[in-house]
């Protein structure tokens, strides 16, 4: 067997009603000064209440950086890490979506004062130390808890990556219940972003994939592959809430060890130029990516389609592969997520420069199990159109 490293958050706390635990896990392992970063529209339908109570409990003084947005750009993480040194917290809570928890990990990382943000993108560039870091998602999809990435736009469209184990949190904290008021499209665009996490880092070309990434990406489409229609259609099934969010940060703990490719790829122009959020653009380059990549992956696909569809176990090997991109293709049907780039306000002379832009996404596509050239990006955009 190669040999590999597999990191992961060192404390997982899991169920439901978690969140009231978060004061006596903060005083206990994270400090006494604490920012918590989280999005206007959190504290607006009152989600982040009862952390703020717990911690209040607790004797954990807190201050509230709320101006996180999708896809954050610089600026609002050099806001979000000056909030944290005015405030002189002694620890991050990050409680959100992907774009808190990302915005959360620099913010502990950068607020100490010893590096810049621009000297830190890329993989292994940061020195630390950080803060201690608490993340708790309310979203089941990014697995942004249990990774060492944190992605941030740049200038006016493209997207960088901090990939270090500096931003591994100290505790990553999943309730159920924090999910379970997502609107059906979120719940469904967020669910196959993380379902991609699990099949990308299942047939990772990178050098760190390894047998725990692969078990936990099984592990991972087996619980989301059974609960996500569940949840979208009924967002208070508690079970299928507790499944998406559990196979999420299994997810998330895969590719954070055996890097995703070609699929996130080419889904960060869209999201950068059109806005498109992250977990919806990746469900449009889903099957059609997979189409792609069955030429040399078919095998691995192949493998881990009967996890999500255990239909698919009588289909034979040869025709797995292509069964399994047109069931996920199905499902984002079923689930009311738009099919085509058209569906979403891209127009179609914007393609050549959704390929262009695609390619300098080098981190990802060496991890592609067969190679992306700007003329196969062009191609696959155009299908998708």
């Amino acid at each position: 067997m190669t040999a590999f490293n597999f990191n992961t958050a060192p404390r997982i706390v899991f169920g439901d009603g978690a969140i009231a635990r978060i004061g006596e896990i903060a005083a206990a392992q994270l400090g006494k000064r604490v920012l918590l970063v989280t999005d206007p529209g959190l504290i607006k339908v009152g989600l982040i209440d009862p952390a703020l109570k717990s911690l209040e409990a607790a004797g954990v003084a807190v201050s509230v950086y709320s101006k996180v947005e999708a896809d954050p750009p610089e600026a609002v993480i050099m806001t979000c890490v000056s909030a944290a040194q005015e405030f002189e917290a002694d620890a991050v809570i990050g409680l959100g979506g992907g774009s808190s928890m990302d915005s959360a990990k620099l913010a502990a990382l950068l607020a100490p004062g010893r590096e810049k943000l621009a000297d830190i993108y890329g993989i292994g560039n940061a020195k630390g130390p950080r803060l201690p870091l608490l993340l708790a998602p309310t979203t089941a999809g990014t697995g942004s808890e249990v990774t060492p990435i944190s992605i941030v736009t740049t200038g006016a469209s493209e997207k960088k990556g901090v990939v270090t184990p500096l931003i591994l949190p100290d505790v990553a904290l999943l309730d159920p219940e924090l999910t379970l008021g997502l609107p059906p499209h979120v719940t469904a665009a967020t669910g196959i972003d993380a379902m991609v996490h699990a099949i990308e880092a299942f047939a990772s070309a990178s050098p760190s994939n390894n047998p725990v990434s692969r078990a936990l990406a099984r592990e991972a489409l087996r619980l989301m592959g059974a609960a996500l229609e569940r949840a979208v259609k009924n967002g208070k099934d508690r079970a299928a809430r507790g499944d998406m969010l559990l196979g999420a940060m299994l997810a998330g703990q895969a590719f954070a060890n055996s890097p995703v490719a070609a699929v996130h790829a080419l889904a960060y122009p869209i999201g950068g130029h059109f806005h498109v959020p992250h977990g919806l653009s990746n469900a449009l380059m889903l099957p059609h990516v997979l189409r792609f990549n069955a030429e040399t992956a078919s095998a691995a696909y192949a493998e881990i389609a009967p996890y999500a569809f255990p239909e698919l176990a009588e289909v034979g090997t040869q025709g797995r592969a292509s069964a399994f991109a047109e069931k996920l293709a199905g499902l984002s049907v079923r689930c009311g997520l738009e099919q085509r780039l058209r569906d979403v306000g891209i127009p179609k002379d914007a393609v050549p420069m959704l390929a262009r832009d695609a390619m300098k996404q080098t981190r990802l596509l060496v991890n592609n199990p067969r190679a992306v050239t700007e003329a196969d990006a062009l191609a696959i955009y155009q299908q998708a159109w």
